[in-house]
């Protein structure tokens, strides 16, 4: 059925949907977008498939979607790093994630993880921040590689306090964990869904969660504010269409994920992850503008002080 430039199809949708992770898959945003999508799948009753699309820090497979055709065919699950902080990253990012998409919604809020080898000394928060200024020179920082989650998180707590540690990237997640079970790096800071197994295991020590709740999965961990630490710092997963999709298109599709975001089986499995959904006024398509355009005013400047440096 034809419709007019711009207009949805009322019958939408009525094929398969590209689901561009710009992660490989089984990382943090392929787990989310997987969990999300089934479920959005089953209300729309049409399958979404992931294309895991990687390279340059996510920016790849976003910009793929940015340029897709704006039908409702080609969405996107991009994180933090690839919605706001690339920008201060890729001098010739091909696209702006405050205006070159649709917003759908936000998916996921994970925050981040104060850890470290599990040799390292102290025994609270405030020791650890004292014993990083006074050993910075002898210690390192792990993370994912440039425009990471861990990498743009660590820039923000080593600035916050006046840290310069050695930097060490790896080529994704699981290789610098590795070396932080192995004690060949210092610390980390990230996403809490990606260090809760070895948290739990004993093989690293962890100081605080950066948010102001308790982790379910973690109820002994403390936040940051209740370990004297003022840092929070949360990663987020957000989908997303290619400028220019219909409203009605858009608005389908936000129904369909607010319902997969109150499914209890994804708040089960939410909690597992160490993950939370967003409140419900938050979620929507305007409530994901806002957070773009926040976080992108947050975190530029840091970002780009530290490469200036």
């Amino acid at each position: 059925m034809a419709t007019a430039a711009g207009a949805a199809d009322p019958n939408y949708p009525t094929r398969s949907i590209a689901l561009v992770v710009p992660f490989a898959a089984g990382g943090p945003t392929d787990v989310v977008a997987r969990i999300v999508g089934d479920h959005m799948s089953r209300t729309l009753g049409q399958q979404f498939v992931v294309e895991n699309i990687g390279g340059a820090g996510g920016t790849t497979g976003m910009a793929r979607v940015a340029a897709a055709e704006p039908d409702g065919y080609t969405l996107g699950v991009g994180n933090m790093g690839t919605q706001s902080a690339a920008p201060a990253l890729y001098p010739n990012l091909k696209y702006d994630p405050a205006t070159s998409f649709a917003q759908v919604g936000i998916a996921n809020f994970t925050p981040q993880a104060i850890v470290s080898k599990r040799a390292t000394r102290p025994r609270t928060s405030k020791e650890f921040i004292a014993y990083l200024k006074a050993n910075q020179d002898k210690l390192s920082y792990g993370h994912a590689g440039v425009g990471s989650i861990s990498h743009v998180s660590g820039t923000l707590f080593n600035s916050q306090f006046a840290l310069k540690p050695a930097l060490v990237a790896y080529r994704g997640t699981a290789p610098a964990l590795n070396d932080l079970v192995g004690g060949q790096i210092d610390y980390m800071v990230d996403q809490s869904l990606n260090v809760i197994p070895q948290i739990k295991a004993g093989t690293i020590k962890v100081y605080a969660i950066a948010a102001a709740r308790r982790l379910a999965s973690l109820p002994d961990v403390p936040t940051s504010e209740e370990a004297g630490v003022d840092f929070i710092f949360s990663a987020w997963n957000a989908m997303v269409a290619p400028k220019g999709t219909p409203k009605d298109v858009i608005a389908r599709l936000s129904d369909a994920l607010n319902k997969a975001l109150d499914d209890p089986a994804t708040v089960k499995r939410y909690v597992e992850l160490g993950s939370t959904a967003p409140e419900a006024a938050d979620r929507g398509p305007e409530g994901l503008q806002k957070l773009v355009e926040s976080e992108m005013a947050r975190i530029s400047p840091v970002l780009k002080e530290a490469a200036a440096k």
